[in-house]
């Protein structure tokens, strides 16, 4: 039987290096879209809050685009490596579990890639998003697509369980459709709630991105 003082532990995420994931070559440009519009409409400078960012590789790039860049993640090891390697990066360890708006504040925009499929309270997740924004600020959501089609031609391949990873320590735990992903942002608070999809095409696309806003009024 697994420890219940392992399975409680939500730091020991690994990081292999501190090189951007497979999943960054299709979801950077996507994410960078938007971020680019944002930055043309409000000016340079930008603060951005990158919610999981892990080893740092994401945070380092937005930050080399002009973005005042702030992290968290609740992984150790990937912390550690963050510091290291970026140390001139406020990234630090803590979680959405965490009052993180009380610690740092509040940001222009928050970026969160492939993270909300691993929360175990997706609700203190959208929270904690949601009160790190100002009035009007730009979040930008991403985590693996599923929906019934995409699900179908998995099922038919018969590979489901390479999809689901059950044997992923820290893996994926919640699986996201746009229905169920726009409920959880609207019941936060989010409005102007939209997707874009990123690798192959939209019905079978590997993730989706959430771009919502915190109602400026």
């Amino acid at each position: 039987m697994q420890s219940t003082t392992n399975a409680a532990k939500i730091d020991g995420y690994k990081y292999a290096d501190t090189a951007q994931s497979c999943a960054h070559s299709y979801l950077l440009p996507v994410v960078m879209a938007s971020l680019e519009k944002e930055m043309r409409d409000k000016g340079a400078g930008l603060r951005l809050f990158d919610l999981g960012c892990g080893n740092g590789a994401v945070a380092c790039l937005l930050a080399d685009k002009g973005f005042n860049v702030t992290g968290v993640d609740p992984s150790i090891q990937g912390i550690q490596q963050a510091n290291q390697h970026y140390p001139n990066l406020a990234l630090h360890i803590g979680s959405a579990y965490d009052n993180l708006s009380e610690t740092y504040g509040t940001f222009d925009i928050l970026v969160s890639l492939e993270v909300v499929e691993h929360v175990y309270a997706p609700r203190d997740y959208a929270r904690s998003a949601f009160n790190l924004l100002k009035p009007g600020g730009l979040a930008l959501i991403s985590t693996p697509y599923n929906g019934y089609l995409k699900n179908l031609a998995i099922a038919a391949c018969d590979g489901f369980d390479r999809h689901v990873s059950p044997l992923w320590d820290h893996g994926h735990i919640k699986f996201w459709s746009v229905k169920t992903l726009t409920a959880l942002l609207t019941e936060a608070g989010f409005s102007d709630i939209s997707f874009a999809f990123a690798g192959r095409i939209s019905w079978l696309a590997k993730s989706m991105v959430a771009i919502a806003r915190r109602p400026a009024g």
